[in-house]
């Protein structure tokens, strides 16, 4: 699935079509509660009219009332003391003021006006019907309009409108090129990154390995150049490794040849020497001729292990069944470390390699003999194989003493020891083998405390 190709689509929509749509609905409903309002300058000469209208009717009312009252033309309900317990709420409270006379709006929303006046203890009211004019109807419908025009003067619709709409949208776009932005980084980000590693590889740099974040396609692309980067890595090591293994094989093939030619005379000289000496002087003539004779066969078996390492042979690589050459090798060599206990911990899986078998062979040996060497009698040895991402590992540790860590910055550096069983030689020669099969040996931590050597094959060639 194209990841990268499917963000951008997706911040193109979400930066074009989705503010579009929200702006067109906004504006919408703006618009249609706009338009669900009365004009504000006519409600409000409206609902003044209506409130002149109703002062003028009601005080006129008062006035009439009150003269047909003083006049004698209306006949007073009237509210003795001696019944104060049955009045109405609204003669009691007229009845405990200070006030010689009121007017009360009473009725079905207002549409009566009564005149309350005081008679000693008692209170008489007057009333007169205003017919359909309710009051406290039109006094509440007159302060719903006073409220409405208040609200409409205070949001002043239709600049409130055109700011509402404009911040409203601004912030809309706003909040989508933020995103867009934030998605746009996210995106360039690991692509910076892996143009930043690329630079630094191409300077000469090869250590550089950069952390893949996501599992998207750039992720997949900065996993590709670290497994580059340690492949080239890898390959920088084996190129100078070999380049310095030819060195030292010219410098081995000069050697053995010039080793080789004073060996020959010397050799000969000394056999005629020991032809020609006295019988008074053969006991120490047999004698110095041994060391001599002995001293120049050491010699000539160096000549030839330094002849070794000069050549080059050509693998010849064929599929091979690596446990069933590990434990061919453990067998071949457990009988000259008896006091050696070897243990070997195989991978089902039976893995293939693709090499020369007689390299792979002398690999073996050499590791193994070193091993056994290293653990001493009463020490261990452990053999492991395993398959990881196409390459076939067979390791080897033991519970010697280990290797210093300024020993292991020579190890595969081709030596001169003088040790009776050693040439110094095997293990550059077994890492060389290794190289040209297209794998490697390297130094791994042991898990028996001693020395452990990993090989490294291809599972192809």
């Amino acid at each position: 699935m194209n990841r990268l190709r499917n963000r951008l689509i997706i911040a193109f929509v979400a930066a074009t079509v989705m503010p579009l749509a929200a702006t067109l609905w906004i504006a919408t409903s703006l618009l249609d509660r706009s338009l669900a309002f009365t004009t504000t300058n006519e409600l409000d000469e409206l609902s003044r009219s209506l409130e002149q209208t109703a002062r003028e009717f009601y005080q006129q009312s008062r006035e009439a009332l009150k003269a047909d009252a003083i006049a004698g033309r209306l006949t007073p309900a009237q509210y003795t003391a001696n019944q104060k317990e049955t009045w109405p709420a609204a003669i009691k409270e007229f009845r405990d003021s200070a006030e010689s006379d009121r007017f009360v709006l009473s009725g079905t929303s207002g549409d009566r006006l009564d005149y309350l006046i005081r008679h000693d203890r008692d209170v008489w009211v007057y009333s007169r019907e205003l017919g359909n004019v309710r009051m406290q109807k039109i006094a509440e419908q007159y302060r719903r309009a006073r409220e409405i025009i208040a609200n409409a003067r205070e949001r002043d619709l239709r600049r409130g409108l055109t700011i509402t709409l404009i911040i409203l949208v601004a912030a809309i776009w706003i909040v989508a090129l933020v995103s867009l932005i934030l998605l746009a980084h996210r995106i360039s980000r690991p692509i910076q990154q892996l143009t930043g590693g690329l630079s630094v590889l191409a300077s000469g740099d090869l250590h550089v390995r950069l952390n893949p974040g996501s599992n998207d396609e750039t992720g997949h692309a900065i996993r590709a150049f670290n497994e580059m980067a340690e492949q080239l890595q890898e390959n920088r090591n084996r190129l100078v490794y070999l380049t310095q293994i030819a060195s030292w094989q010219m410098m081995a093939r000069k050697m053995a040849h010039e080793l080789k030619n004073s060996l020959t005379p010397i050799r000969l000289t000394v056999e005629e020497i020991a032809a020609r000496h006295t019988e008074a002087d053969r006991q120490f003539m047999d004698q110095a001729v041994h060391i001599v004779v002995d001293e120049i066969e050491t010699l000539e078996r160096r000549v030839r292990s330094f002849s070794e390492f000069s050549t080059e042979p050509s693998p010849q690589p064929s599929a091979l069944d690596v446990n069933s050459l590990v434990e061919e090798r453990i067998s071949f060599l457990k009988p000259c470390h008896s006091g050696v206990t070897y243990t070997s911990r195989l991978a089902e899986t039976h893995p293939q390699a693709f090499a020369d078998a007689d390299q792979v062979k002398g690999i073996l040996t050499n590791l193994l003999e070193n091993a056994a060497e290293a653990a001493g009698a009463g020490g261990q040895v452990l053999s492991m194989t395993s398959e990881v991402d196409g390459r076939v590992f067979i390791e080897v540790h033991d519970s010697g003493p280990g290797i210093s860590e300024e020993a292991s910055r020579s190890l595969f550096e081709p030596t001169i020891t003088f040790k009776k069983h050693g040439m110094g030689l095997g293990l550059s020669i077994a890492r060389k083998n290794a190289l040209i099969n297209g794998g490697d040996i390297i130094v791994v931590e042991s898990e028996l405390g001693g020395a452990a050597f990993r090989v490294v094959l291809s599972r192809r060639m």
